[in-house]
């Protein structure tokens, strides 16, 4: 947990848009040394001008989080110009769906390179460098805020990769609080886990690498693509209201942060079915509209 910002540095990740960007315009009201990290230049250069023109210190990188040498060179300029940081955001994250044996090898190499890589890259190069500090100064204070998803605690099917993406953070930042507990009282962190909020997710592939090109969409990508930008554009929880709770949770040493609250139910009928040995409950229960129209779909009726 973290009491006081001002002059804290903040490394943000997907800093572009979205909670990055939302994040970001907090740490800047609150006074904190900005590192804004993205993959598409032209939100980062908005983003720098915007937060420089609050007038704190800005850091502003172009990196692909999947990537091991650009997050090694950005964690060397983030220790070079502010120090250890006391708020990491691994946050940067692309969404993917379809039926999970017609998602090709490149697009679980680029969903799981952002999603899970990306947050890899983040802890295993910046908690060292925030132990190192907690070590040096018995006044510091660290965090690391990784997003996560409520599909990293949900199966809903048609959406796979990303399934197993957010399940993967989910399940490192838990082990992350945990193995902190064991070494320190000053460094703590958190998994944030959005429901449908208005972000860009829905639109990630604009900045998918030329290396890792798409193939032609099947028939449930397309299916999956459109009921995604339809649940997350008419989603009424804005990324700035998730920001916020971002930071009430930093104050506070709140491990668990939910967008949408209401949608625990139905991880724990989840959790019921696993610890009662029942099989998966059927994900539309509460909407069984919507599981007709998404079988009536694939099966082309």
């Amino acid at each position: 947990m973290i009491e006081n910002f001002k002059c804290k540095t903040a490394v943000l990740t997907g800093a572009g848009s979205g909670f990055g960007l939302e994040c970001a315009r907090i740490g800047a009201h609150l006074g904190m040394n900005l590192v804004l990290v993205d993959v598409q230049q032209d939100a980062l250069d908005k983003a720098e001008q915007e937060m420089t023109a609050q007038g704190v210190q800005v850091l502003a990188r172009k990196v692909d989080v999947s990537n091991a040498a650009e997050m090694q060179s950005l964690a060397e300029a983030v220790k070079a110009r502010f120090g250890a940081p006391h708020f990491v955001f691994n946050n940067a994250g692309v969404g993917s769906g379809g039926l999970v044996w017609e998602n090709s090898l490149a697009d679980w190499e680029w969903v799981l390179g952002v999603n899970v890589w990306g947050v890899v890259h983040g802890v295993r190069l910046f908690t060292p460098m925030m132990l190192e500090a907690a070590q040096k100064d018995p006044d510091y204070q660290g965090h690391i805020v990784n997003t996560a998803s409520m599909a990293g605690l949900l199966t809903a099917p048609n959406m796979g990769i990303y399934n197993v993406s957010k399940h993967a953070v989910v399940a490192l930042t838990e082990t992350l609080y945990q193995d902190l507990k064991l070494v320190t009282d000053q460094i703590s962190a958190s998994v944030l886990c959005p429901y449908f909020v208005p972000t860009g997710i829905t639109q990630s592939q604009r900045n998918r690498p030329a290396a890792l090109a798409e193939d032609k969409p099947t028939q449930s990508q397309l299916i999956g693509q459109a009921m995604s930008d339809k649940a997350v554009s008419s989603g009424k929880v804005s990324a700035a209201e998730v920001a916020q709770k971002v930071f009430d949770a930093i104050a506070s040493g709140q491990f668990y942060i939910y967008s949408h609250p209401q949608a625990l139910g139905n991880v724990q009928s989840r959790m019921e079915a696993i610890v009662q040995q029942h099989n998966p409950p059927d994900p539309f229960a509460a909407r069984p509209d919507v599981g007709d129209k998404l079988r009536a779909a694939l099966r082309g009726q």
